[in-house]
């Protein structure tokens, strides 16, 4: 028996003789001034023994033992912050024993998990399968959505670290996904006009090139076909990856992401579906006032590598340069923000749901795909050196130039307003290096 319930049950069975005492021994019928004082310590200790029984054989919610760890209205000591920690990282401890541990099982250290616990906990906790309640915390709902992601591991073999059914593993792997696709999408959101503005500075400062807004580049995540996937397209071939489309800043955070496309896609035809072309081309982005270069005025725009199309908006390398030339230069420039891309595709890689064909239908493919790039996003919010991995070659990841390039020549594609841009800056990239 529990040592609570022990304590429990013998402070009852005092309790009650302590109650046949006073029903053999009524207090009135004793004038002795020691009877008088013994009764109404016996009634105090009675009263203080129900409520103090009450409270044992009931367990404090977890809730309610974090509110009783201060007043209300004060400030939390750094004792409080420890046993808050412990209170939501001991259900996992056998998972992953020490904060250290974390790292390499959640792929996020233990203070951002504690964090992104208490953000999610309301939205995880409150919703179950329809009359199959699970009865877990926040913790080990979180915990076993993210051991999906950060390690690939199938339900079967989570669930038996866990301690759970396999239903369940799937259920919280989904519904992390499903809570983190629909209510924290703002985690990656198109900067706005003033956001900008700082980023094409430290571009600016890495590269030299004025009034860039970020990079762009596809990559593909294999999926293992099912009789149940459906493609994002009415097309009867069906293809074993996910093209993604995926914008960053110098900083390898993504500014923009679109996934469910046909991996056989290439890369502009994506481009020229998404809404993000739309709203470029239709002025509702990239459309603060230009700067001048060399009498050119130059409008915000991406840097983008040779599986595109030269736009207005869209700056990818010379083909055929001179060596020493300044177009060789504007290519150097753009090879260093393509590293930057690059290195955030490798580290959605490592994610070891994604490093692998995925076994889901195409829709919790696609989920998972956007899941691993919000916590991204938040391992980088947060400063969690989780977030990047750092590789000797990324060109292994350089899908989109390599394999889906156009095969049309750069004349049939570059209007005249991109070319002179290109060549602008160009000129200005040299002045820097």
């Amino acid at each position: 028996m529990e040592s609570k319930k022990l304590a429990a049950l013998l402070s009852s069975l005092v309790s009650e003789l302590l109650v046949l005492v006073l029903l053999l021994f009524p207090s009135d019928s004793y004038s002795s001034n020691s009877h008088g004082i013994l009764f109404p310590i016996i009634r105090h200790y009675l009263s203080s023994q129900e409520l103090a029984t009450s409270l044992s054989l009931f367990p404090i919610s977890k809730k309610r033992k974090r509110a009783q760890l201060r007043e209300a209205g004060s400030e939390p000591t750094h004792e409080d912050r420890d046993l808050e920690r412990g209170s939501r990282l001991g259900e996992l401890s056998r998972v992953a024993p020490n904060p250290d541990s974390f790292k390499t099982t959640f792929r996020m250290r233990s203070s951002t998990f504690e964090w992104l616990s208490g953000l999610l906990e309301p939205l995880l906790e409150c919703r179950d399968p329809i009359g199959t309640p699970i009865n877990l915390s926040s913790e080990l709902r979180l915990g076993i959505g993210l051991f999906r992601l950060a390690t690939g591991s199938s339900y079967t073999e989570i669930a038996g670290r866990f301690g759970v059914t396999e239903s369940v593993t799937r259920f919280c792997a989904k519904q992390l996904c499903r809570v983190l696709c629909t209510n924290f999408r703002f985690w990656i959101a198109f900067p706005t006009s003033t956001e900008l503005e700082l980023v094409s500075k430290d571009i600016e400062g890495l590269t030299g090139l004025p009034n860039c807004c970020g990079v762009i580049d596809c990559t593909r995540f294999n999926i293992v076909k099912r009789n149940d996937c459906k493609l994002a397209s009415d097309d009867e071939v069906q293809d074993d990856s996910i093209a993604v489309q995926i914008v960053v800043d110098s900083s390898s955070r993504i500014l923009s992401i679109v996934a469910g496309f046909r991996g056989d896609k290439n890369d502009s035809r994506i481009l020229k579906s998404t809404t993000l072309c739309h709203d470029i081309e239709g002025r509702r982005l990239l459309n603060a006032t230009p700067v001048i270069v060399n009498g050119v005025a130059i409008d915000q725009y991406l840097i983008g590598d040779g599986g595109y199309p030269l736009l207005p908006w869209l700056m990818v390398p010379f083909v055929d340069v001179v060596p020493g030339s300044c177009e060789e230069k504007f290519n150097a420039a753009n090879n260093l923000m393509h590293v930057f891309v690059l290195r955030t595709i490798a580290s959605l890689k490592n994610w070891g749901v994604l490093n692998k064909p995925v076994e889901e239908e195409f829709k919790t493919a696609v989920a998972f795909i956007g899941a691993c790039s919000i916590l991204h996003n938040v391992l980088l919010m947060r400063e969690d050196d989780s977030a990047l991995i750092d590789v000797e070659d990324y060109s292994l990841y350089d899908q989109g130039s390599q394999f889906y390039k156009d095969a049309m020549t750069e004349e049939n594609l570059t209007e005249k307003k991109a070319s002179d841009t290109r060549r602008a800056l160009a000129t200005r990239v040299t002045e820097f290096s």
